[in-house]
């Protein structure tokens, strides 16, 4: 009789485990936690949005969509950047429509990136970057954003550039630490990069989510890195519908070219009634110009809350998280700090930690705010203890 062998082979991403969103995210259902830990919602997204889609699948929109998207989407893409940001993007050659940002960004490093290229990465940042890096077969460059601010450090980033780098990605609004990058800041990266081949990943997905009046910088208002850079955001993200995983991606023609000849053998295109939904839903520009008062009033209910506890709060410029200093609470490492904060405490946080590519223990948690109201509160009321 024949013996069932499964066999083994070497792993791609041998020191990746399981996300400590997932493992948050369990912990918080097992005992029965307010989960502002993994970054989604608990509210619905918009109803005339849902309509939207329906009325697409209903009209016959079922089939495959074309490769980069459909057209009316990617036009109201290109029309929103144009209009916010002042750069006109060629919808038919420059704008691809994506599974979801963290596709988008898988994507654009599998396309540029080969073995040997050096990636550079700012820490803390985004927990897939590095794997996507690896399975492209690149060299992840970590630079450290300077830590209690989290501003680049643009003395340590011009170090670490070498002829071997192909890459670099930013984060802005940066999650997790919620920094925004000022203008200052993004000239200063258009100047590093100007006399460099370095490539450019901006990923803005928290781009409608930046408080107290000021303005996202993207990468698109500025023409040296608009020129280098694949802009990567979420429709997720803006709608409340994460779940959507539908993403764009702009960048120059020539750029984009070589992104869809990977994306088109990755995941070929992306379910067409979303993308028709989503373009008549976005002739209305009101949900994502009014989506920072929104997020900007969760904030500050949750912020004053937590302003009667012994976390010290670190300021919230952009995205939809909260960091907070846990050294007046306790001596546990953050890691240890969230593991019982969620069993004794019933809250669940991420340990910012996670974010680093060593570890790095500032005694600083993350929490998500893009929670209802009742949701928020009653994680205050339990924290409130501490």
């Amino acid at each position: 009789m024949t013996t069932a062998h499964t066999p083994s082979f070497p792993s791609r991403l041998p020191h990746v485990g399981t996300t400590i969103f997932t493992v948050m995210s369990a912990l918080a259902s097992e005992h029965q936690a307010v989960n502002l830990g993994q970054g989604f919602p608990d509210f619905g997204c918009d109803p005339t949005l849902l309509d939207a889609v329906n009325d697409a699948m209903r009209a016959g929109h079922n089939q495959y969509p074309p490769m980069a998207g459909m057209p009316q989407l990617r036009e109201a893409v290109a029309a929103k950047i144009h209009t916010l940001h002042g750069r006109q993007y060629n919808a038919a050659t420059e704008i691809t429509i994506t599974a979801g940002a963290t596709q988008a960004i898988l994507t654009a490093i599998l396309a540029t990136v080969q073995a040997g290229d050096e990636v550079i990465v700012l820490d803390p940042c985004y927990d897939s970057y590095a794997p996507n890096i690896e399975m492209a077969g690149g060299t992840i460059v970590r630079v450290p954003l300077t830590p209690g601010t989290f501003r680049p450090d643009f003395a340590k980033i011009s170090a670490a550039i070498t002829p071997r780098t192909r890459l670099m990605i930013v984060n802005t609004p940066h999650n997790p630490s919620a920094t925004v990058w000022t203008a200052a800041e993004m000239q200063q990266l258009e100047d590093l990069l100007a006399p460099t081949n370095v490539l450019l990943i901006s990923d803005e997905v928290y781009e409608h989510m930046v408080f107290d009046g000021a303005q996202h910088e993207s990468a698109a208002r500025f023409p040296g890195l608009a020129a280098r850079t694949f802009i990567v955001s979420s429709f997720g993200k803006t709608y409340h519908a994460t779940g959507w995983k539908v993403g764009t991606v702009a960048a120059p023609a020539a750029l984009t070219a070589e992104f869809r000849k990977v994306h088109q053998f990755n995941v070929f295109t992306v379910n067409t009634p979303m993308q028709v939904g989503l373009a008549t839903y976005m002739q209305n520009p009101a949900p994502y110009l009014e989506l920072p008062a929104f997020y900007q009033r969760k904030r500050d209910l949750f912020a004053e809350g937590l302003s009667q506890t012994r976390f010290k709060l670190l300021p919230t410029a952009g995205t939809y998280f909260q960091c907070a200093d846990i050294s007046a609470i306790s001596d546990l490492n953050e890691a240890e700090f969230c593991q019982w904060l969620v069993k004794e405490v019933g809250v669940a946080a991420i340990p910012l930690s996670a974010f680093y590519g060593d570890g790095f223990d500032q005694k600083v948690v993350r929490f998500c705010f893009a929670k209802q109201d009742d949701t928020l509160r009653a994680a205050l009321e339990r924290l409130r203890k501490l």
